[in-house]
Protein backbone atom coordinates (compact mmCIF):
# COMPACT_ATOMS: atom_id res chain seq x y z
CA UNK A 1 0.00 0.00 0.00
CA UNK A 2 1.50 3.27 -1.08
CA UNK A 3 1.54 5.96 1.58
CA UNK A 4 1.36 9.79 0.31
CA UNK A 5 4.33 11.69 0.65
CA UNK A 6 4.39 15.81 1.52
CA UNK A 7 7.26 17.20 0.70
CA UNK A 8 8.57 21.27 0.69
CA UNK A 9 11.22 22.04 -1.77
CA UNK A 10 12.46 25.69 -0.11
CA UNK A 11 14.58 26.28 -3.05
CA UNK A 12 16.87 29.29 -2.59
CA UNK A 13 14.95 30.45 0.44
CA UNK A 14 14.77 31.80 4.13
CA UNK A 15 17.76 32.41 6.43
CA UNK A 16 18.39 31.00 10.04
CA UNK A 17 15.34 32.38 11.76
CA UNK A 18 13.24 31.58 8.88
CA UNK A 19 14.23 27.95 9.14
CA UNK A 20 13.48 27.77 12.76
CA UNK A 21 9.97 29.25 12.54
CA UNK A 22 9.07 27.39 9.70
CA UNK A 23 9.64 24.10 11.57
CA UNK A 24 8.46 24.97 14.55
CA UNK A 25 5.52 25.88 12.99
CA UNK A 26 4.73 23.02 10.78
CA UNK A 27 5.72 20.79 13.63
CA UNK A 28 2.96 22.48 15.73
CA UNK A 29 0.52 22.53 13.11
CA UNK A 30 0.97 18.86 12.01
CA UNK A 31 0.60 17.60 15.87
CA UNK A 32 -0.87 14.76 15.60
CA UNK A 33 -1.52 14.12 11.73
CA UNK A 34 -1.20 10.34 10.99
CA UNK A 35 -1.65 8.50 7.29
CA UNK A 36 1.11 10.81 5.71
CA UNK A 37 4.79 11.09 4.97
CA UNK A 38 5.74 15.06 5.69
CA UNK A 39 9.45 15.95 4.73
CA UNK A 40 11.54 19.13 4.10
CA UNK A 41 14.23 20.41 1.85
CA UNK A 42 15.93 23.39 2.79
CA UNK A 43 19.11 25.32 1.27
CA UNK A 44 21.79 23.01 2.27
CA UNK A 45 23.68 25.37 4.52
CA UNK A 46 20.84 24.81 6.87
CA UNK A 47 21.02 21.02 6.65
CA UNK A 48 22.44 20.89 9.95
CA UNK A 49 20.44 23.69 11.91
CA UNK A 50 17.12 21.86 10.77
CA UNK A 51 18.30 18.56 12.01
CA UNK A 52 19.26 19.97 15.41
CA UNK A 53 15.47 21.58 15.06
CA UNK A 54 13.89 18.39 14.39
CA UNK A 55 15.86 16.56 17.16
CA UNK A 56 14.86 18.92 19.77
CA UNK A 57 10.83 19.29 19.03
CA UNK A 58 11.25 14.82 18.37
CA UNK A 59 9.51 15.76 15.07
CA UNK A 60 8.46 13.54 12.47
CA UNK A 61 8.96 15.55 9.83
CA UNK A 62 11.29 14.21 7.64
CA UNK A 63 14.65 15.72 6.00
CA UNK A 64 15.45 16.31 2.49
CA UNK A 65 17.63 17.83 0.18
CA UNK A 66 17.62 19.58 -2.78
CA UNK A 67 20.40 18.33 -4.75
CA UNK A 68 23.23 16.13 -4.97
CA UNK A 69 26.49 15.42 -6.92
CA UNK A 70 27.24 11.91 -8.52
CA UNK A 71 30.76 11.90 -6.94
CA UNK A 72 31.55 10.63 -3.39
CA UNK A 73 34.85 12.56 -2.61
CA UNK A 74 37.76 14.54 -4.58
CA UNK A 75 38.48 17.77 -6.56
CA UNK A 76 35.13 19.03 -7.10
CA UNK A 77 34.32 22.48 -5.56
CA UNK A 78 31.47 23.50 -4.56
CA UNK A 79 29.95 20.28 -4.84
CA UNK A 80 28.03 17.81 -2.08
CA UNK A 81 28.52 14.33 -1.98
CA UNK A 82 25.79 11.97 -0.80
CA UNK A 83 27.80 10.70 2.01
CA UNK A 84 27.90 14.11 3.05
CA UNK A 85 23.97 14.41 2.85
CA UNK A 86 23.90 11.14 4.37
CA UNK A 87 25.77 12.11 7.60
CA UNK A 88 23.66 15.08 7.84
CA UNK A 89 20.72 12.72 8.45
CA UNK A 90 19.08 13.27 5.27
CA UNK A 91 16.55 10.72 3.92
CA UNK A 92 15.42 12.37 0.36
CA UNK A 93 16.82 14.18 -2.25
CA UNK A 94 15.47 15.75 -5.11
CA UNK A 95 17.35 15.22 -8.27
CA UNK A 96 16.08 15.70 -11.65
CA UNK A 97 14.39 19.22 -11.27
CA UNK A 98 13.71 21.27 -13.78
CA UNK A 99 15.48 23.77 -12.40
CA UNK A 100 18.92 22.11 -12.19
CA UNK A 101 18.06 20.89 -15.87
CA UNK A 102 17.65 24.47 -17.10
CA UNK A 103 19.69 26.89 -15.36
CA UNK A 104 22.70 24.06 -14.59
CA UNK A 105 22.37 22.23 -17.70
CA UNK A 106 21.74 18.71 -16.13
CA UNK A 107 21.25 15.86 -18.79
CA UNK A 108 18.97 13.30 -18.43
CA UNK A 109 21.70 10.76 -17.99
CA UNK A 110 23.35 13.03 -15.42
CA UNK A 111 20.21 12.86 -13.74
CA UNK A 112 20.18 9.21 -13.66
CA UNK A 113 23.89 9.10 -12.16
CA UNK A 114 22.55 10.95 -9.71
CA UNK A 115 19.61 8.52 -9.04
CA UNK A 116 22.16 5.53 -8.59
CA UNK A 117 24.33 7.93 -6.56
CA UNK A 118 21.59 8.56 -3.72
CA UNK A 119 20.00 5.08 -3.79
CA UNK A 120 23.71 3.30 -3.33
CA UNK A 121 24.34 5.83 -0.91
CA UNK A 122 20.82 4.71 1.24
CA UNK A 123 18.80 7.81 0.89
CA UNK A 124 15.82 7.78 -1.26
CA UNK A 125 15.34 9.96 -4.93
CA UNK A 126 12.96 12.20 -5.66
CA UNK A 127 12.96 11.87 -9.61
CA UNK A 128 11.36 15.16 -11.21
CA UNK A 129 9.93 14.78 -14.98
CA UNK A 130 7.83 17.22 -16.56
CA UNK A 131 7.46 19.21 -19.68
CA UNK A 132 7.68 22.84 -20.72
CA UNK A 133 4.98 24.96 -22.29
CA UNK A 134 6.06 24.68 -25.65
CA UNK A 135 5.79 20.42 -25.30
CA UNK A 136 3.04 20.56 -23.53
CA UNK A 137 1.11 22.42 -26.46
CA UNK A 138 2.93 20.15 -29.05
CA UNK A 139 1.17 17.39 -27.33
CA UNK A 140 4.73 15.85 -25.42
CA UNK A 141 4.07 15.72 -22.28
CA UNK A 142 4.04 12.26 -22.16
CA UNK A 143 6.97 11.56 -24.33
CA UNK A 144 9.27 13.67 -22.77
CA UNK A 145 8.01 11.89 -19.25
CA UNK A 146 8.75 8.68 -20.42
CA UNK A 147 12.49 9.76 -21.75
CA UNK A 148 13.15 11.39 -18.66
CA UNK A 149 11.93 8.17 -16.22
CA UNK A 150 13.67 5.97 -19.53
CA UNK A 151 16.95 7.04 -18.67
CA UNK A 152 17.01 5.65 -15.18
CA UNK A 153 15.17 2.28 -16.28
CA UNK A 154 17.46 1.64 -19.01
CA UNK A 155 20.86 1.88 -17.03
CA UNK A 156 19.56 0.47 -13.71
CA UNK A 157 16.57 -1.73 -14.83
CA UNK A 158 13.23 -0.86 -13.72
CA UNK A 159 13.21 -2.70 -9.78
CA UNK A 160 15.78 0.69 -9.37
CA UNK A 161 12.50 2.84 -8.79
CA UNK A 162 11.39 0.22 -5.55
CA UNK A 163 11.50 2.53 -2.61
CA UNK A 164 11.86 5.42 -4.48
CA UNK A 165 9.63 8.45 -5.33
CA UNK A 166 9.03 10.18 -8.54
CA UNK A 167 7.77 13.85 -8.88
CA UNK A 168 5.17 14.77 -12.09
CA UNK A 169 6.10 18.62 -12.37
CA UNK A 170 4.93 20.65 -15.16
CA UNK A 171 7.45 22.78 -15.96
CA UNK A 172 4.74 25.66 -17.12
CA UNK A 173 3.09 25.74 -13.26
CA UNK A 174 6.05 25.41 -11.44
CA UNK A 175 5.92 29.23 -9.57
CA UNK A 176 3.97 30.64 -12.07
CA UNK A 177 0.37 30.09 -10.28
CA UNK A 178 -0.62 27.78 -13.12
CA UNK A 179 -1.79 24.21 -12.87
CA UNK A 180 -2.67 21.58 -14.13
CA UNK A 181 -6.22 20.17 -13.55
CA UNK A 182 -6.75 17.33 -11.53
CA UNK A 183 -7.97 15.26 -13.75
CA UNK A 184 -4.70 16.23 -16.46
CA UNK A 185 -2.66 15.30 -13.49
CA UNK A 186 -4.59 11.98 -12.96
CA UNK A 187 -4.47 11.14 -16.69
CA UNK A 188 -0.22 11.65 -16.53
CA UNK A 189 0.22 9.94 -13.45
CA UNK A 190 -1.53 6.84 -14.58
CA UNK A 191 0.25 6.99 -17.97
CA UNK A 192 3.04 7.17 -16.12
CA UNK A 193 2.67 4.33 -14.05
CA UNK A 194 0.94 2.36 -17.31
CA UNK A 195 4.30 2.69 -18.47
CA UNK A 196 6.25 1.24 -15.97
CA UNK A 197 3.81 -1.46 -15.62
CA UNK A 198 4.71 -2.39 -18.96
CA UNK A 199 8.35 -3.66 -17.63
CA UNK A 200 6.70 -4.59 -13.74
CA UNK A 201 3.48 -4.12 -12.83
CA UNK A 202 4.63 -5.07 -9.16
CA UNK A 203 7.11 -1.95 -9.47
CA UNK A 204 4.65 0.64 -10.59
CA UNK A 205 1.57 -0.67 -8.24
CA UNK A 206 4.54 0.36 -5.07
CA UNK A 207 6.29 3.54 -6.44
CA UNK A 208 5.13 6.32 -5.13
CA UNK A 209 4.17 9.74 -7.63
CA UNK A 210 4.25 13.33 -6.54
CA UNK A 211 2.60 16.34 -8.07
CA UNK A 212 4.14 19.44 -8.48
CA UNK A 213 3.54 22.36 -9.63
CA UNK A 214 1.56 25.54 -8.01
CA UNK A 215 0.27 22.99 -5.23
CA UNK A 216 -1.84 24.63 -2.74
CA UNK A 217 -4.15 24.45 -0.15
CA UNK A 218 -7.21 25.74 -2.23
CA UNK A 219 -6.58 22.69 -4.90
CA UNK A 220 -4.74 19.97 -3.18
CA UNK A 221 -7.69 17.81 -2.00
CA UNK A 222 -8.59 17.80 -5.99
CA UNK A 223 -5.32 16.07 -6.55
CA UNK A 224 -5.37 13.58 -3.61
CA UNK A 225 -8.28 11.98 -4.29
CA UNK A 226 -6.81 10.99 -8.04
CA UNK A 227 -6.33 7.20 -7.57
CA UNK A 228 -2.78 7.50 -9.21
CA UNK A 229 -1.46 10.79 -7.12
CA UNK A 230 0.69 9.89 -4.14
CA UNK A 231 1.46 13.44 -2.30
CA UNK A 232 3.06 16.67 -3.38
CA UNK A 233 6.14 18.26 -3.91
CA UNK A 234 4.94 21.50 -2.79
CA UNK A 235 6.89 24.98 -3.44
CA UNK A 236 6.07 28.08 -2.74
CA UNK A 237 3.40 27.01 -0.71
CA UNK A 238 5.48 25.08 1.47
CA UNK A 239 6.99 28.83 2.64
CA UNK A 240 4.17 29.07 4.88
CA UNK A 241 3.75 26.58 7.88
CA UNK A 242 0.13 26.96 8.03
CA UNK A 243 -0.11 26.53 4.16
CA UNK A 244 1.91 23.33 3.98
CA UNK A 245 0.09 21.76 7.06
CA UNK A 246 -3.31 22.52 5.36
CA UNK A 247 -1.90 20.60 2.26
CA UNK A 248 -0.15 17.74 4.34
CA UNK A 249 -3.30 17.29 6.21
CA UNK A 250 -5.53 16.99 2.38
CA UNK A 251 -3.44 14.30 1.95
CA UNK A 252 -3.90 12.91 5.25
CA UNK A 253 -7.70 12.90 4.89
CA UNK A 254 -7.39 11.64 1.43
CA UNK A 255 -5.50 8.30 1.89
CA UNK A 256 -8.27 6.30 2.30
CA UNK A 257 -10.06 7.31 -0.79
CA UNK A 258 -6.99 7.43 -2.69
CA UNK A 259 -5.59 3.28 -1.73
CA UNK A 260 -8.90 2.04 -1.68
CA UNK A 261 -9.40 3.22 -5.59
CA UNK A 262 -6.04 1.95 -6.64
CA UNK A 263 -6.97 -1.32 -7.28
CA UNK A 264 -5.73 -1.88 -10.83
CA UNK A 265 -3.15 -0.69 -12.94
CA UNK A 266 -3.29 1.93 -16.23
CA UNK A 267 -6.86 1.34 -16.20
CA UNK A 268 -7.66 4.60 -14.24
CA UNK A 269 -6.94 6.92 -16.61
CA UNK A 270 -9.92 10.10 -17.14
Amino acid sequence: MRRPLVMGNWKLNGNKAVIEDLIKGIDIELNGVEGVDIAIAPPVMFLDLAKQLLSQVQSKIILGAQNVDVNLNGSFTGDISPRMLKEFGTTYVIIGHSERREYHAESDELVAKKFASVKESGMVPILCIGESNAQNEAGETLEVCTRQLDAVIKIQGVDALNGTVIAYEPIWAIGTGKAATSKNAQYIHSAIRAHIAVQSEEVAKNVIIQYGGSVKPENAAAYFTQPDIDGALVGGAALNAKSFAVIAKKAATAKDLIYSRTQFIGKNII
